[in-house]
């Protein structure tokens, strides 16, 4: 795709380094977040079927990958996350969010514990952020503002030239097993493992990989941290061997399907854990201290008085981001998120309502071009693989 030169006023997007390979394998790069992306390949509906049925590739690449050393990182990192880090372990990970002082969501993010690792300055604790890609820049300093003063090293774990795709959908385990020759069965959900592809090709050929069970897609799965050429000879010998190349369209619907949270849409700085339906991220039972945790426990007590909940729209019109939520005819929230499932064959949408709105089975509507469109507050997530 042309793009216009860029100016003081429009800086250049950025390019992973799978932009020339994503082209080859005729993908549609459009701006996304500053990068050059590919947001479809086939198509839409084959790329999420083929993830949904058997195995689709993402380049994630443009997400931010932060290592953390230190004595009791963990200690460190708890100050600025509502959720206890101690109930994972080394080789776990957990899903959370990083708050403002009035308890609004900064980010979210997936925690990875390395346990005790050897490293230049000695053996040290070490924790793996991967962070989004829109926020990687503000995240990353304001995480060395908040964690530096107190000894921690922070660097960038993917660098310029590193690769990080997800690898999804029913088939994948077996996809990586064959790539890794050995047996992920003990690998569960969000644990990860440094591995090695005796099974790869080319640059590919015993190359080491950070593999974490975790996606964005429903799915099982996993997300793959390598070093330019051996991610380069990797999707190339992926897509050899069938797997989809899949783009950010899909990506979309999957997430959306499976109900998981975009940030900037589903939740934002002005958002609280608890009004975007995450209280479960929120461990108030825990003594320590965290940014936002006086707002949550003054939430708490007050009870909330907007949560995010699922819609499923009763015809064929598609709820979008943005657009009104009605009850009895007056507005009363707005979608987040809305998408035509693939899978289910129905409009789904995540919205804001009023809690008094918020119980299953409520009936809404929501305003699609100037029309009033059924709509009815549904169980989250859309879709769960049996």
């Amino acid at each position: 795709m042309a793009h216009p030169p860029a100016d003081a006023a429009t800086p250049a997007l950025r390019r992973t380094p799978l932009h020339g390979a994503a082209q080859a394998a005729g993908g549609r790069l459009v701006p996304f977040a500053g990068w050059e992306m590919a947001v479809q390949f086939a198509g839409l509906v084959a790329e999420h079927t083929a993830v949904r049925q058997a195995c689709g590739v993402f380049d994630i690449s443009h997400m931010g990958v932060l290592v953390l050393r230190g004595q009791g990182v963990k200690d460190s990192l708890q100050r600025l996350v509502p959720s206890d880090l101690f109930r994972i372990g080394p080789g776990e990970a957990c899903y959370t969010v990083l708050l403002n002082d009035a308890g609004g969501i900064r980010d979210d993010l997936i925690v990875y514990d390395r346990g005790r690792r050897s490293g230049p300055d000695g053996e040290r604790d070490e924790v793996v952020l991967v962070i989004n890609a829109a926020c990687a820049e503000a995240d990353t300093a304001w995480i060395r503002s908040q964690l530096e003063p107190a000894g921690i090293h922070i660097a960038d774990r993917k660098g310029p030239d590193g690769i990080l795709l997800a690898l999804q959908g029913p088939e994948a385990p077996a996809r990586l097993e064959a790539l890794v020759g050995e047996s992920l069965a003990g690998l569960p959900r969000f644990g990860h493992r440094d591995l090695v592809l005796r099974g790869a090709r080319g640059a590919a050929a015993d190359a080491p990989v950070f593999a974490a069970r975790t996606g964005y897609t429903g799915e099982d799965g996993f997300e793959l941290l390598l070093e330019r050429e051996a991610g380069l000879a990797l999707w190339e010998q992926l897509l050899a061997e069938g797997v989809a190349p899949c783009g950010l369209g899909a990506r979309d619907t999957l997430r959306l399907e499976a109900a998981m949270h975009l940030y900037g849409n589903d939740m934002d700085a002005a958002t609280t854990p608890l009004e975007a339906s995450l209280g479960w991220l929120v461990h108030l039972e825990m003594p320590a201290a965290f940014i936002g945790r006086e707002a949550l426990e003054r939430q708490t007590a007050a009870g909330v008085t907007r949560r995010l909940v699922g819609l499923r729209l009763e015809g064929r019109a598609i709820a979008r981001h943005g657009y009104p939520v009605l009850q009895n005819g007056a507005v009363v929230g707005e979608v987040t998120s809305g998408t035509w499932s693939p899978t289910l064959g129905q409009a789904i949408a995540l919205a804001s309502v009023p809690a008094s709105a918020a119980k299953l089975g409520t009936e809404l509507a929501v305003e699609i071009r100037g029309k009033a469109e059924p709509a009815v507050v549904v169980k989250r997530p859309f879709y769960r693989r049996g």
